[in-house]
């Protein structure tokens, strides 16, 4: 049975281009919220320059093939709405990381995310031969942890008080799913 690899139901994976992608992703980089969801680094908004050069640095990885970039988009209209990576893979270990993020708060809480990570989890089992992915969050993001282990993965390492914001130490989050626990979920 031949099922798409690329596009579900509301969404699809799509390249990620830079030069149409970048004022869009600037804009993101302008809500705090958004930063603090996806990174540890102090928050700092980015010109679309800036995010075009980190865009094409990004590629210029890619074509080592230690990480695969997607832009999320949806169907209807083909409006970019995230980012979905898989990177840092060892192809000796067969291991990798994911990293999902859905810009707006807007279109946060519409199941985008799920089918975004539904589709990226099938392509780096199924399509890169994966045995393993890693997933990292913080604990000051609690729904981030709940949609990981609701999607099956495992709390593996908790770095106690790693990172320090809003004048306090919080833990961060190291999640792990195996390829025969995707299978059976």
């Amino acid at each position: 049975m031949h099922s798409q690899l690329f596009e579900g139901e509301c969404i699809r994976l799509a390249p990620i281009d830079p030069e149409k992608d970048a004022e869009t992703i600037s804009k993101w980089t302008h809500d705090p919220e958004y930063l603090r969801l996806t990174d540890a680094e102090p928050a700092r908004p980015l010109s679309p320059g800036q995010v075009k050069k980190k865009l094409e640095e990004m590629d210029k990885e890619a074509e080592k093939r230690t990480q695969f970039n997607f832009a999320i988009r949806l169907r209807d209209g083909d409006r970019l709405i995230g980012l979905a990576s898989i990177r840092w893979i060892h192809w000796t270990h067969s291991a990798g990381w994911i990293q999902l993020s859905i810009g707006r708060p807007e279109d946060r809480g519409k199941g985008y995310g799920s089918e975004a990570l539904k589709m990226s989890l099938r392509y780096a089992f199924d399509e890169l031969n994966l045995h393993r992915l890693g997933a990292v969050t913080l604990e000051d993001n609690p729904s981030a942890l709940r949609f990981l282990e609701r999607n099956g993965f495992v709390v593996e390492v908790r770095r106690r008080q790693a990172i320090y914001r809003d004048s306090r130490r919080w833990d961060a989050l190291m999640l792990g799913l195996l390829r025969e626990e995707w299978i059976s979920d």
